[in-house]
């Protein structure tokens, strides 16, 4: 299993009944974190967790936080937000399914991880969580002016004249 900026491995035979952790990234992984997911700063990234075996697998709850900064997709400012979100989890055996074989999920099975049979990365699966939680389209104040300054639409702007009043407005006009 190869290591993550904040990887925190925890062997499967070590891992009965249940197991409460504390999770927090030091600078350097948050700075590693932060190059890796394109942020303009990561602070303060922790996560507390609870996992249990069932059987082959092993269940994690708990929730984990973090401060991030990430640059408006208008302006590039720092837009900075506090992330905390639960953590929902499932390390189940990789099968060593074919390349091409296709893999159904149920609901319940969607935040799953495939594990080794051997060790789980649990800080990988938390900085994956915050990868996912981050906002992908995250606007500054000043994101509005940036856009209209460079000539694109605003979110109403765009709704009126794709909307269904748009149709009738083009037929007037033509009148």
């Amino acid at each position: 299993m190869s290591e993550s900026e904040f990887s925190h491995i925890l062997k499967l035979d070590e891992i009965g009944g249940t197991r409460k952790i504390a999770l927090s990234a030091d600078d350097a992984e948050c700075r590693a974190l932060a190059k890796r997911f394109g942020l303009l700063a990561l602070k303060d990234l922790t996560a507390n967790a609870e996992l249990y075996r069932d059987g082959e697998a092993v269940r994690v709850s708990g929730i984990f936080s973090a401060k991030v900064a990430q640059a408006c997709i208008a302006s590039g400012e720092p837009v900075p937000e506090d992330i905390s979100e639960e953590l929902n989890l499932i390390f189940i055996p990789n099968l060593d399914h074919a390349p091409d074989a296709e893999i159904e999920l149920s609901s319940d099975e969607c935040e799953s991880i495939f594990h080794d049979g051997k060790s789980i990365d649990l800080g990988e699966a938390v900085a994956q969580s915050v990868a996912l939680a981050l906002n992908p389209y995250p606007r500054s104040d000043g994101a509005e002016e940036a856009l209209r300054t460079a000539g694109v639409k605003s979110e109403e702007e765009e709704r009126e004249e794709s909307g269904p009043f748009a149709a009738l407005a083009e037929l007037k006009a033509k009148e």
